[in-house]
């Protein structure tokens, strides 16, 4: 019985310590913050804002990684693929989660079954701006101007598929317009020729170009959000102009691999949530164009579920598609 008492005392002692790691904390380590786009943009700009006021919170670093290539589906394929520990997260977006799995043949992740969503970050309105030589001072008298000269004004977008693309193929659908879409290599070369008269027009993310509508280089003639935005208030809705259901927004959020344990979902809520609220970080991002959220998992899953049948029917109907 004395050896049996001292077998079991050994085996608790060897159990405890493996037990002290299984309740360990999250986060136990630097967090790996994957950006799917290049440096510089209001989505990487915001990403290490946020990731230095959670670093600050959880007391361990918050790296930002930007993994950029294929409208994004590199950088969410390595997060889709990497350990289910909370460790390593993504800021996704409209495209990397509601336009690429329609637009691309073949995408490196399932953007339903992957991920986890945690909370969407921020919304940005898409603006429809003109070339000051366009004689139309809102949407009706652009439209108006429009089917005088159907298929001879052309629309500038940052690429084939981009939200930028979708969006005005929905107002040529609507608004019964015919105008040709030009893609470019991002939408700051797209803008470069819309200020230059060598595209009409664009529907451009409202962060983006607001610096051009405040110089006078573009004439903004509406948001294409359904309600209008707190960042400039003045701009009706392309709704209002009675193309009734136009409703695009640029929009990005946190995302986890499918299998992270509910514990690092909720932490990771709560840290970023914190961020998003903090006065500092939200007078930051409105600065920027983007207006914080900080929705709850189940929430934004729901959004991105709806977003992507959304874009789903649009990508069909433009016919839009990227090799």
């Amino acid at each position: 019985m004395k050896t049996l008492r001292l077998l079991a005392a050994a085996a608790l002692v060897a159990v405890a310590p493996v037990a002290g790691l299984a309740a360990e904390p999250f986060p136990a380590k630097q967090i790996r913050f994957v950006v799917p786009y290049p440096p510089g943009g209001p989505l990487d700009t915001v990403a290490r804002l946020l990731g230095q006021k959670v670093s600050a919170s959880i007391k361990h670093p918050v790296v930002v990684d930007n993994v950029p290539g294929a409208g994004g589906n590199i950088g969410a394929g390595v997060v889709a693929r990497a350990a289910p520990d909370g460790h390593t997260i993504l800021m996704g977006a409209v495209a990397t989660h509601a336009i690429n799995p329609s637009l691309y043949p073949s995408i490196p992740y399932n953007a339903e079954k992957d991920f986890i969503a945690v909370t969407q970050v921020a919304s940005t309105p898409n603006v429809l701006v003109v070339n000051p030589n366009v004689p139309a001072a809102n949407v009706k008298e652009f439209i108006a101007y429009a089917k005088s000269k159907p298929g001879k004004l052309n629309f500038g977008s940052g690429s084939t598929g981009s939200a930028g693309h979708l969006a005005g193929e929905l107002f040529k659908s609507l608004a019964g317009v015919d105008m040709a879409h030009i893609p470019y290599k991002g939408a700051a070369a797209a803008m470069q020729d819309l200020v230059g008269g060598r595209v009409d027009l664009m529907f451009d993310n409202l962060a983006s170009s607001l610096a051009q509508v405040k110089g006078g280089r573009v004439r903004a003639l509406a948001v294409t959000t359904a309600k209008r935005t707190s960042l400039a208030p003045e701009l009706p809705t392309i709704a209002e102009a009675g193309l009734a259901g136009f409703d695009i927004s640029t929009w990005f959020g946190i995302f986890v691999p499918a299998g992270t344990p509910k514990a690092a979902v909720d932490r990771l809520y709560d840290e970023f949530a914190k961020a998003l609220n903090a006065p500092d970080v939200r007078e930051k991002m409105i600065a920027l164009g983007a207006e914080p959220v900080a929705s709850r998992p189940e929430d934004f899953t729901a959004y991105v579920r709806a977003e992507a049948a959304k874009y789903a029917k649009l990508v069909k109907a433009s016919g839009a598609k990227v090799d």
